[in-house]
């Protein structure tokens, strides 16, 4: 059956025709039945040298639907005493297209006698709806097409993962990943499916074929190049040095590939601009590493966007840190089954997208089914931080709070800090690389050299000209150095000059940023 779909409106022209036109309207203005439906109706054809009949019934042999507005009257009478409503109800019947027949009114006595006959003719197999309202109308004839679309598959009422992924073949499918999964999910999850299993028996076993095409989850679990198919699946994120969103946006990354990978890429980006503590090689060869926010945390927040997210929306997951929170943002709102309240509780699992999230689960990116916000709220607990914060707003964002920086220094160092400041609007830890615990004293900041440390400590009483750090930071043989040092420091936020649109003049001087006086107040820096 070719797209759009021929659809015939028949009806008597003088009673309904508001009604018609009314129906003819809506079906040509509405996004999806625009998409897959073409309207024809007699009064919209132009003057031809042919008979009414001859074209009325040669649209009928035309089309695939017949929609027929039945009223009281029955319309004007041909030399065998036949309206044009019945004949082109008698031709949709004889060429056997679906006949969906729509009644005005309830009160049949009312009606022509002959009318009354013909709807004695709609018999089993049409669908025969009453109505007294254009609106009824309209509301019956949409739920109607839509029944027929989701009866020749045209469109679905399942979840979207389960559906065929329109244009995309087997061979669009990354077969190289599979092995890999399999070995994963059985060691994990005790998968059944032996490692050598063909990918057609893993694609039958996980459901992510219909009638042997590859299944939306399918392209966004092995696809080669998922977002060909599926373009707003992409993962946006970005990293801002206040508490609001600013342009031009200081780190931006859009990440692409499968769910896997879109996981992996969005934790890195945000593990690799938050504070980190390494500590010592005391108990294994692997020194450990604690992160400001746990990896756990916001893995759970990134897999739960992407497991449960809506993709039939145009919008894509974003993943924005701040200075002070970790937003994660997904299009959709929660399951009309849940409530915020319950997410806070334990609760059943009602995945957006199962067959995603059985896949997620598989390879250990989801821990327990219906758990994934409580282990968050548990984690945060143990780290010290807020609890999470839920909302839904143009989505559903999940927000993290981060630890102010001062605090976070005491906490890994075991020292009270000697500073009560914030964190500063766009200090990241992680870019400093300050290295903390109990190896803090034999690795120093590594960003920072000493010489580094000495120009802005010179700058701690205030302003100061090239001259002065020169001779206060004990550079006087090294001007070019210095000079590399000091756009280093204003690159890096730690320095700014007091007459920034003047860069050559005479009377520039240069003074200490928030980020600058931030780091002098770690107590380690300072002793």
């Amino acid at each position: 059956m070719a797209i759009p779909i021929r659809l015939f409106i028949s009806g008597v022209q003088k009673e309904l025709a508001e009604e018609r036109a009314r129906v003819r309207d809506f079906l040509r203005e509405d996004a999806l039945m625009r998409r897959f439906f073409d309207v024809f109706m007699f009064e919209d054809t132009p003057a031809s040298d042919r008979t009414p009949k001859d074209i009325y019934l040669e649209e009928v042999e035309r089309c695939e639907i017949y929609l027929g507005l039945f009223g009281l009257d029955y319309g004007s009478e041909d030399d065998e005493g036949l309206s044009p409503t019945e004949r082109e109800y008698d031709k949709s019947t004889e060429m056997g297209v679906p006949r969906l027949i729509f009644i005005k009114g309830t009160d049949d006595d009312m009606r022509n006698p002959k009318m009354r006959s013909l709807i004695g003719k709609a018999q089993e197999g049409l669908i025969r709806k009453r109505f007294n309202s254009t609106e009824e109308l309209i509301t019956g004839v949409y739920a109607a097409l839509i029944e027929y679309l989701d009866r020749k598959e045209y469109i679905r009422f399942g979840p979207f993962d389960a559906t065929p992924c329109r244009d995309a073949e087997l061979d669009d499918l990354d077969f190289d990943l599979m092995p890999q999964f399999i070995r994963t999910a059985r060691r994990a999850r005790n998968f059944p499916l032996p490692e050598e299993a063909s990918p057609q028996a893993l694609l039958t076993h996980l459901n992510l074929l219909y009638k042997g095409w590859p299944t939306n989850a399918a392209m966004l679990l092995f696809g080669k190049m998922p977002q060909r198919f599926l373009i707003s699946s992409e993962i946006k994120c970005a990293h801002f040095h206040g508490i609001h969103v600013t342009k031009p946006v200081p780190y931006y990354q859009v990440y692409k590939g499968t769910a896997f990978q879109l996981v992996d890429q969005a934790v890195d980006f945000v593990l690799s601009k938050i504070a980190l503590s390494v500590g010592t090689r005391a108990e294994s060869v692997q020194a450990p590493v604690t992160y400001e926010i746990p990896k756990e945390i916001i893995t759970e927040a990134v897999v739960n966007a992407v497991a449960h997210r809506d993709y039939t929306s145009n919008g894509s997951i974003q993943v924005m840190l701040f200075s002070d929170r970790l937003e994660v943002r997904s299009p959709g709102g929660l399951s009309p089954m849940l409530t915020l309240e319950q997410l806070r509780v334990p609760h059943n699992s009602v995945p957006g997208n199962p067959l995603l999230a059985q896949g997620l689960y598989l390879v250990e990116y989801i821990e327990r089914m219906g758990t994934g916000t409580l282990d968050m709220i548990s984690r945060c607990a143990e780290a010290g931080l807020s609890e999470p914060e839920f909302a839904v707003t143009d989505g559903f964002v999940t927000t993290i709070r981060r630890m102010p920086w001062d605090v976070w220094v005491a906490r890994q160092t075991g020292r009270p800090s000697r500073s009560r400041l914030r964190p500063p609007a766009y200090s990241s830890p992680q870019e400093m690389e300050v290295k903390l615990g109990s190896s803090w004293g034999q690795a120093g900041v590594k960003l920072l050299s000493d010489e580094e440390l000495a120009l802005l400590r010179v700058c701690e009483q205030g302003a100061v000209s090239r001259a002065e750090m020169l001779q206060a930071a004990g550079f006087s043989r090294r001007a070019g150095n210095l000079s590399r040092r000091i756009e280093r420091l204003m690159k890096e936020k730690f320095l700014e000059r007091t007459i920034p649109e003047k860069p050559t003049s005479p009377l520039q001087k240069y003074r200490l940023t928030d980020k600058g006086r931030a780091v002098l107040a770690i107590p380690e820096l300072t002793e």
